[in-house]
């Protein structure tokens, strides 16, 4: 029997160049979460001066930036940081809800892979006690699938030389 072909996690942040995007309503979580993941991308080989901080009012916010960041093709990867926590109105769940969508949207979209670390907790407790970890989550999260899609990534120069292309020129269509 043969076995199929697996491709493995690949952790090696050498050479990427990451984005980070931190919303700064609930500051404390996301300056945690900010810390764990930088000091996480340099553990996995990121170079200090291949990533980028921004910081935006909140995490409705997060979105414009990551794909004004995606849409410049300057990132191997984006990561959304931040925290939104339960508040007494629906306002939490529009929130939760837009920011998450809007981060699916913009790696679809793009191409580009944005882990998203915006916490939603229902308390403030909840969600520093899930800061650090979250933050190192999507440092490894990050390096994995800008290595998983730059793998994948059809290579359309593989077999063309000058001499063979498929093209024709516009000599092949005088009279």
């Amino acid at each position: 029997m043969t076995t199929p072909y697996v491709i493995t996690p690949d952790l090696n942040g050498e050479g990427l160049q990451i984005g980070i995007v931190r919303g700064r309503f609930n500051e404390q979580i996301g300056l945690a979460q900010e810390k764990a993941c930088v000091a996480q991308l340099i553990e996995l080989g990121v170079a200090p001066d291949d990533i980028t901080l921004v910081s935006v009012p909140g995490a409705l916010e997060v979105g414009i930036a990551l794909q004004q960041m995606a849409e410049s093709a300057d990132f191997d990867a984006l990561i959304a940081l931040g925290a939104v926590i339960r508040g007494e109105t629906y306002h939490f769940e529009v929130v939760s809800n837009e920011s998450a969508a809007a981060i699916s949207r913009i790696a679809m979209d793009t191409g580009v892979p944005v882990a998203n670390g915006i916490l939603t907790t229902e308390n403030e407790e909840q969600a520093l006690a899930r800061a650090q970890e979250k933050g190192e989550d999507c440092a490894e999260a990050a390096v994995e699938m800008a290595n998983l899609v730059d793998y994948l990534e059809p290579d359309y120069s593989e077999g063309m030389d000058d001499e063979d292309d498929d093209f024709e020129s516009e000599e092949d269509f005088d009279d």
